[in-house]
């Protein structure tokens, strides 16, 4: 029979020994094949053709940079000496701005103001659409929460306005904001 140690106190901790770690699960090959069918999978369904019936325009990289923006209105900024109108959207008129016959967006101009000045850095990209009658750069901005057109109808400060988004852009960057 084995003597026991004078320090241990039980046979259990005498016989004791750790737990065997497994060794690491080796990738597979075709387990990179299947993640990479997934998210083919995932992208191909999120960009479809169609949009309610218009042949979708794909919305394109930012191709430019803007800085010194602030916000006139809820849906409209001036960046150095440009005015840039966001594509998609249209936020409340300040008081007075309605034109007569005009169906303007309902709520509060100064929130909506307030939102998308909060939202504005001091450098942005942008990707140019044209320009409206006003001659205002009709636009998409990438603010602190990511698109300004999507951020404006998320905080509801905007509705969305599909007449206005001839590039689709608005419809195909935050389709989750539109059924709200």
């Amino acid at each position: 029979m084995k003597r026991r140690p004078p320090h241990r106190t039980s046979w259990h901790a005498y016989n004791y020994s750790a737990p065997r770690r497994r060794p690491p699960i080796a990738v597979k090959p075709y387990t990179i094949l299947l993640a990479a069918a997934f998210a083919g999978t995932v992208v191909g369904i999120g960009s479809s053709t169609h949009f309610f019936g218009r042949e979708a325009v794909a919305a394109g990289n930012y191709d430019g940079v803007v800085t010194g923006c602030h916000a006139i209105d809820g849906d409209t900024l001036r960046c150095g000496g440009e005015r840039v109108r966001l594509v998609g959207i249209d936020a409340p008129e300040m008081p007075g701005h309605c034109r007569p016959g005009r169906d303007c967006a309902p709520g509060d101009p100064y929130a909506a103001t307030a939102s998308l000045s909060g939202m504005v850095r001091s450098t942005m990209p942008i990707q140019r659409y044209g320009e409206d009658k006003y001659g205002r750069t009709i636009a998409a901005l990438e603010g602190t929460d990511g698109d300004l057109s999507c951020a404006q109808l998320r905080d509801g400060s905007a509705i969305y306005k599909p007449r206005w988004d001839d590039s689709l852009h608005v419809a195909r960057t935050c389709p989750g904001v539109l059924g709200r």
